[in-house]
């Protein structure tokens, strides 16, 4: 695989203020600065608004810099011949500030002193707070965006969609809904996981400043383009790595199916599902190339010269938590993590991780939802979801081995975090987890560490967007395997 790919670094807005003040200690401009982003912004915005035949445009400014962004933006939209308001809650006190201010009145814009809109608008741009808010608004402040997110007109973002939490992607309690975001110097890493992407929109970084040797990113954001070498004419099914997939209680057999599938489906040469009897003959009319054991049959001879045989194993999907599922748990997981096999550990073999917690080895990759998180780390999810960074590194740190926190914005944690901007909400449904650890065990079996964890995440994102072109609702899993075959043959 070509390794040489460009990551976009994002960063947490502590690093982003650190950088812009070591800049102002070089005796550079903070109004300066300000100039460069509003100027940067606003040749974004006119070809935008010149293919959407938009016009009017209100600006509304909060009390910060971020304000003062949007009073420049304002008057270079004026200049470029657009109608421009501006609405503001009361004039901020910084010099910048109101300079910016005084610029757009002498330039012809109207500033309204509350955010009473005067008229309908084709545009609105909210530069109402920065990347410094971290605390709930009051409730005045919670109006006010709850009065611009029903207009009609396109919303953009000067930074941050206001409301947002910069760094862990969470509403404060109302965040702007934004079709835009033009976020300043860098990419800040609460667009892009939890709630942020529902409320950024489209992102594009307004860079201004030259990054110093003391910026350094959280994350990176997955690249999605991702190509798989050509297979060789002389290759044959041994040459393609063989997924072993472990579960299925009697009452739960769609799931390693479904992993089975996609294991296959990804490009497996070879894939042995070990589950309750009850379940082969299903799986054999799906898809008789998969070999089957049952589940109850197996002894320890027998487990060890089967885990010589493959080269990844998946499990824990429908291995239920019973004391059926509890003994089969004590007797492969062991085995497993003593072994040099790629390890994929999802559902319930997650839950029984978090009742007996233990290091995994490094070649363990385990794929939580907010709640399996939530039960591993003995917290809540939504104190999960309040901060997904935090928490991925809270699971890698307990247990070691990679982590995929999965969600909107999932979240890879390997040698470093990365994060996924694929995928789409019609993924939300039963069975994409198990679709996703079959993948993983798939592509880690053929190509070990010559593939890393986020770009199978990615793969899995991309396959769920191949699948989604006809629409997200009604979704199912189980159609996966065909967009899966698409996606890691392009």
């Amino acid at each position: 695989m070509q390794r040489q790919v460009y990551h976009s670094p994002v960063y947490h807005s502590q690093s982003i203020q650190a950088w812009e003040q070591r800049w102002f200690a070089q005796q550079n401009s903070s109004y300066g600065l300000m100039q460069q982003v509003a100027w940067g912004i606003t040749q974004h915005l006119i070809p935008l608004f010149a293919q959407g035949n938009i016009q009017k445009i209100a600006v509304c400014c909060g009390q910060g810099n971020n304000a003062g962004d949007g009073y420049l933006v304002g008057k270079y939209l004026k200049q470029a011949g657009f109608q421009v308001e501006i609405y503001v809650a009361e004039k901020g006190c910084s010099q910048d500030l109101a300079l910016a201010c005084q610029e757009a009145i002498d330039a012809g814009i109207t500033v309204y002193p509350n955010f009473e809109f005067q008229a309908e608008y084709d545009a609105y741009i909210d530069a109402l707070f920065g990347i410094g808010l971290n605390r709930e608004l009051n409730e005045e402040w919670q109006r006010i965006i709850q009065s611009i997110n029903p207009q009609n007109g396109l919303k953009i973002a000067v930074d941050i969609p206001s409301g947002l939490n910069a760094n862990t992607g969470q509403p404060l309690p109302v965040s702007i809904e934004a079709d835009y975001t033009y976020t300043a110097l860098g990419l800040k890493v609460g667009l892009f996981t939890g709630q942020g992407q529902a409320y950024a929109g489209k992102v594009e970084c307004i860079s201004a400043i030259p990054i110093d040797a003391e910026l350094k990113p959280v994350a990176y954001l997955s690249n999605t383009h991702i190509h798989l070498p050509k297979r060789l004419a002389f290759g044959h099914k041994g040459s393609y790595g063989h997924v072993l997939v472990i579960g299925g209680h009697a009452d739960m057999g769609g799931a390693v199916i479904m992993a089975a599938e996609s294991a296959f489906a990804a490009g497996a040469g070879k894939v042995t599902v070990i589950c309750d009897a009850k379940h082969h003959m299903a799986i054999l009319s799906r898809a008789p190339n998969i070999m089957l054991r049952d589940i109850n049959a197996i002894d320890e001879d027998q487990r060890d010269h089967l885990l010589q045989q493959v080269d990844a194993v998946c499990f824990g999907m429908g291995l239920g938590r019973d004391l059926w599922a509890e003994q089969h748990y004590q007797f492969w997981f062991s085995a497993i993590q003593q072994s040099d096999l790629e390890i994929v550990l999802d559902a319930d073999a997650l839950w029984f991780l978090s009742k007996q917690p233990e290091k995994l080895n490094s070649r363990t990759y385990c794929t939580p939802h907010p709640g399996e998180a939530a039960t591993l780390l003995g917290s809540k999810t939504q104190d999960i979801e309040a901060d997904r960074i935090t928490a991925i590194h809270a699971l890698q740190q307990k247990y070691a081995g990679q982590w995929v926190l999965k969600g909107s914005g999932s979240l890879i944690l390997e040698d470093q975090l990365y994060i996924c901007t694929a995928g789409n909400p019609g993924m939300g449904t039963g069975g994409m987890g198990d679709v996703l650890a079959g993948m993983i065990a798939s592509l880690k079996a053929q190509f070990h560490e010559d593939i890393h964890l986020h770009e199978i995440v990615t793969l899995h994102a991309l396959a769920g967007d191949e699948l989604a072109k006809h629409g997200q609702r009604g979704l199912q899993a189980q159609y996966m395997k065909q967009a899966i075959y698409k996606v890691v043959n392009l």
